[in-house]
């Protein structure tokens, strides 16, 4: 693991299975705005949602999002238990895990980026030259 990156490994229920599923935070300087949480689906195999952190900051306290992710305190669970929920044309998830392990990993993350210090990490001109490439 690089000093620009963070990653939180922990178990989560999906969709409300009794058995936990293994997950993993991971958060990079290179792309300071977003962070990736991954699902082992199979050996060797992950699915990821990649999101804005400002989300995850935000679902901590109350509920947060609009679109295909959105993060909130499990009411039926208690305030230690955020739920997300991930829709895609694929498919509807519910996703429950520890509003503690989230909080760490957030402060990991503030503590390579702190919130508002992302932008001189951003190469926006290679970012327009890249996807200008034709």
């Amino acid at each position: 693991m690089h000093a620009e990156t963070v990653e939180e490994h922990q178990f989560v229920s999906l969709d409300g299975y009794d058995i936990p599923v293994f997950s993993r935070w991971s958060y990079t300087t290179a792309d300071p705005y977003a962070v990736t949480l991954s699902f082992r689906a199979d050996r060797g195999r992950w699915v990821e949602w990649c999101f804005a952190r400002d989300l995850l900051v935000e679902g901590l306290n109350g509920p947060a999002g609009e679109g295909d992710v959105r993060i909130r305190p499990d009411v039926t669970a208690g305030p230690d238990q955020l739920m997300m929920e991930l829709e895609s044309p694929d498919g509807y998830a519910i996703v429950e895990f520890s509003r503690e392990g989230a909080a760490r990993f957030i402060a990991s993350t503030h503590a390579l980026v702190p919130l508002g210090a992302e932008g001189p990490l951003v190469d926006v001109d290679g970012f327009i030259a890249e996807i200008t490439k034709v």
